[in-house]
C-alpha cells in the first residue's frame, strides 16, 4: 500500500510537521511518497529527500503554487490521487483548507485530526474539544486524513536521499486568487516547534502584565502562548492563542500561568510532556491535567521563578 504526504513548507524551509506526517504515514502504508508543491522550492525538495522512510519525493514548481490556495493544491493532488490508498496532510490552516476539497471531489469521507493509527482502516481522533477520543473505521478505498502532528514523533534523517520526480502542473482557471498576507514575526521559537511553552491567561490582568512572561521565557528559551480569554481581552495577539480554535502544541514543558483551564484550552495543550500550572484558585480545572501545580499568586511566583533561574 502507498501513502502520499503533502509537505508543509514556506517555499524556503520544510516544516517539522512534515516529519511527523511521515511517521503517521509509515503506520498505514508500505511506501510513503512526499509531495512538495510550491514555487522556487528547491531547498524544500532537498530537505524532504532526507527524511527516513520516504520512498520518493514528487514535486511541482509553479507560480500558482507559491501560496497554497485550495483550488490549485487540490487540483494537483487529484492528478496523482489514484496511485495512493492514503493521502495525509497536517491539520493546519493549509491542510484544513484544501484536503476537504480533495475528499469531496473523490467522493470519500475525510478523517480529521487523527492522533493515532490502530490499523490501516482504524484511526483515533479527538471529539468534543478533546474531552473524548473516538475510534473510527473507514471502508473508503482512498483514505483522506488530516493529522494532528503533535501526536506523532518526527521522522529522523535518512542515510541515503530519496529519489525525486517532477510533476507537470497546468493550473485551471479559478475564481480565487492570492492577494496578500500579513505574517506575525517573532524572535522566539515557533509555538508548534518550541520545546518549552509559557502561556498566560486572563489572570494576568492586563496586556502590560502579560509582558512579564517575557523575562521568564528569555531564561528558558521558550515560546509564549495565550488562552483565548487572554486574547479576547486584548492581552496578546491572535497568533499566540492555544486551544481548540487556536494552535495545538505538545512541548516537553508547558507552563500555564493564570489560566483556569477551560476545556477548549486543554484541547490545545494537554498532550504536552510535562505540564506546570500556577493559579491562585485551587479548584481551577487546569490542575486536573497538570503534572505540577502551584496554588499561589502568579506575580509572586513569577518573581521567585525568575530569581531561581
Amino acid at each position: 500500500m502507498k501513502a502520499l504526504v503533502i509537505a508543509e513548507h514556506d517555499n524556503q524551509k520544510l516544516k517539522a510537521a512534515t516529519r511527523a506526517l511521515v511517521t503517521a504515514a509509515l503506520q498505514t502504508a508500505d511506501q510513503v511518497d512526499v509531495l512538495v508543491a510550491g514555487s522556487a522550492c528547491g531547498a524544500v525538495v532537498t530537505a524532504a529527500t532526507r527524511i527516513a522512510g520516504v520512498s520518493s519525493v514528487r514535486f511541482a514548481d509553479h507560480d500558482s503554487l507559491g501560496h497554497p490556495l485550495a483550488e490549485a493544491l487540490a487540483a494537483l493532488v487529484l492528478t496523482i490521487s489514484a496511485e495512493y490508498e492514503f493521502i495525509l496532510a497536517a491539520a493546519t490552516t493549509t491542510g484544513k483548507s484544501f484536503l476537504p476539497r480533495v475528499a469531496a471531489l473523490l467522493d470519500v469521507a475525510q478523517i480529521s485530526e487523527i492522533t493515532a493509527v490502530v490499523d490501516r482502516s482504524t484511526f483515533v481522533r479527538p471529539i468534543y474539544a478533546g474531552s473524548a477520543l473516538a475510534t473510527i473505521r473507514s471502508s473508503d478505498t482512498i483514505k483522506i486524513m488530516t493529522v494532528r502532528t503533535s501526536a506523532f514523533a518526527e521522522a529522523t534523517d535518512a542515510a541515503v536521499a530519496a529519489p525525486v520526480a517532477a510533476l507537470e502542473f497546468k493550473p485551471l482557471a479559478g475564481k480565487a486568487t492570492f492577494v496578500s498576507e500579513n505574517l506575525a514575526t517573532s524572535s522566539r521559537p515557533d509555538l508548534a516547534a518550541a520545546r518549552v511553552v509559557i502561556s498566560g491567561g486572563r489572570g494576568l490582568g492586563s496586556a502590560e502584565n502579560f509582558r512579564l512572561l517575557d523575562k521568564l521565557a528569555d531564561k528558558l528559551g521558550a515560546g509564549i502562548g495565550a488562552s483565548r480569554a487572554a486574547v479576547d481581552s486584548g492581552y496578546a495577539p491572535n497568533d499566540m492563542q492555544i486551544g481548540q480554535t487556536g494552535k495545538v502544541v505538545a512541548p516537553d514543558l508547558y507552563i500555564a500561568i493564570g489560566i483556569s483551564g477551560a476545556i477548549q484550552h486543554l484541547a490545545g495543550m494537554k498532550d504536552s510532556k510535562v505540564i506546570v500550572a500556577i493559579n491562585k484558585d485551587a479548584e481551577a480545572p487546569i490542575f486536573q491535567v497538570a503534572d505540577y501545580g502551584l496554588v499561589a499568586d502568579l506575580f509572586t511566583a513569577l518573581q521567585e521563578m525568575e530569581a531561581l533561574l
